[in-house]
């Protein structure tokens, strides 16, 4: 069985927003990776029609959109995204890190079911007003 050491996994960007970075690994059934987002970073309001998600906030605050509902998420947060469901999320404050899961595995690249979703321009001014609100 394989085993993995985050601090020595091959960090490469992410082709949703290369300014984010990711860490992963694939199974039979699920893709897992460690994401890194610089402050304010992070892709457009999108969905995946394909894949369930599970996100783990690691370090950092996350301004999350998750359907019709927005929050910041902090360490500790575990957030469930459902097929189907438009999300997205910046680093508030700083960079943040989380840990993702998603099934299937597709071919196990952690942005392979990414489709931009109706509404992302929508979704960056609520982020707007979550950062002057945090200021």
């Amino acid at each position: 069985m394989p085993f993995y050491k985050i601090a020595e996994m091959q960090q490469n960007p992410s082709t949703a927003n290369p300014q984010q970075f990711v860490q992963s690994a694939v199974g039979e059934f699920m893709k897992a990776g460690i994401v890194t987002k610089p402050e304010d970073e992070g892709p457009p309001l999108h969905m995946h029609p394909n894949e369930e998600q599970f996100t783990l906030v690691l370090d950092g605050k996350l301004h999350f959109v998750l359907g019709d509902e927005e929050r910041i998420c902090e360490r500790g947060d575990l957030i469930h995204i459902p097929r189907f469901t438009n999300h997205r999320s910046r680093a508030i404050g700083g960079p943040a890190v989380f840990f993702t899961v998603k099934s299937p595995a597709g071919d196990g690249n952690l942005d392979q079911d990414y489709n931009r979703a109706e509404g992302a321009e929508a979704a960056e001014k609520l982020f707007a007003e979550a950062k002057g609100r945090s200021s």
